[in-house]
């Protein structure tokens, strides 16, 4: 099977003005030809495969979004090559165009003041999709998710998280082979996250639409990805799936306990009483990452009962968001 996507060390350089403070260093900024030059993505090489749903991971600032745009046409790389669907995207916009579906972030494709139904009929003829198939699709839609009480809603009128819902059906109505998802579930409650993970899953199933998905919340992508690249200040960390990243981390366990008090605050004096150990609470737990090789867990539990009454405790192997935030702060080999 040929990949869809292909990406041979694709660079990306932008020159940035070297900016004075002040009026009159605003005013010299107007002739200056003090530059530098920010490489954005360095040297990246990927193939992606038909049909694949991949994590697309790093940082703010590690060059994701560039990445995308890089794919979708929008920059042209400083050098290296880049094959979307067998098109040169930057060289072909318009084919590319219609061969992709892109949803960024909470910047709408759809007509503000408009019913939902208004802006897919417009979508229709943008693509130039058949009746047949534009009925296919709004069926499909209502058998996944119940649409039709906001076919008839104008944009402006709806909830963010129906927005996004809207949003990334649009994105897939003219039944693209890619389908670009940067941070889909951004400020959505909990329902409308798994909703929308559901949707994407299915629509990628029924239709075998690649989508390649950049995201910060780990929930996207123990739900949604077999495979996860993780790109940090340009550079690519890693490109396989994520159980095999989590064997880097066999030796991590991640003990949780439920303690008496404000959990937040107990957990900023647990992580004084561990130095060097990763300590964070939620709503029910305390959860500290232990390294076996270093310490043992059962160490440390009587460490912690010596200082603490435990009410309640767990232990977890290490989660995809552990993983992912050792990788940001540590880099992987």
């Amino acid at each position: 099977m040929s990949a869809i996507i292909e990406i041979k060390n694709a660079t990306k350089e932008f020159k940035v003005l070297n900016r004075r403070e002040g009026l009159k260093g605003s005013l010299k900024d107007l002739f200056s030809r003090d530059y530098k030059i920010v490489r954005a993505v360095d040297n990246i090489s990927m193939s992606i495969e038909p049909g694949e749903i991949v994590g697309y991971l790093g940082p703010n600032g590690a060059g994701k979004s560039t990445t995308i745009k890089m794919m979708t046409g929008v920059l042209e790389p400083t050098s290296g090559e880049i094959f979307v669907s067998g098109n040169v995207p930057y060289q072909n916009r318009t084919k590319n165009s219609q061969e992709i579906g892109v949803v960024f972030g909470q910047r709408s494709q759809l007509w503000w003041a408009l019913p939902l139904v208004e802006s897919f009929k417009l979508l229709k003829d943008i693509y130039q999709i058949s009746d047949a198939d534009y009925n296919g699709m709004l069926a499909l839609y209502q058998s996944l998710v119940d649409i039709e009480p906001l076919l008839h809603k104008p944009v402006r009128q709806m909830s963010l998280g129906q927005r996004t819902l809207s949003d990334i059906l649009a994105a897939f109505l003219h039944n693209p082979k890619i389908v670009f998802l940067d941070e889909p579930t951004i400020g959505l409650d909990v329902s409308m996250k798994a909703k929308i993970r559901t949707l994407i899953h299915a629509l990628n199933k029924e239709k075998h639409t690649t989508v390649i998905l950049t995201t910060h919340d780990m929930g996207d992508v123990d739900a949604l990805c077999q495979r996860i690249v993780i790109i940090d200040k340009g550079r690519m960390l890693y490109d396989n799936d994520i159980e095999h990243l989590k064997g880097f981390f066999g030796s991590y366990r991640t003990l949780k306990i439920r303690i008496d008090g404000d959990l937040k605050e107990q957990a900023e004096v647990i992580e004084k009483e561990l130095p060097g150990f990763s300590v964070h609470a939620d709503e029910e737990w305390i959860s500290i990452l232990v390294d076996e090789e270093k310490a043992k867990v059962m160490e440390v539990l009587n460490q912690l009962q010596k200082l603490h009454e435990i009410r309640d405790m767990q232990l977890e192997e290490i989660s995809t968001e552990e993983v992912i935030k050792k990788i940001y702060e540590e880099g992987v080999e």
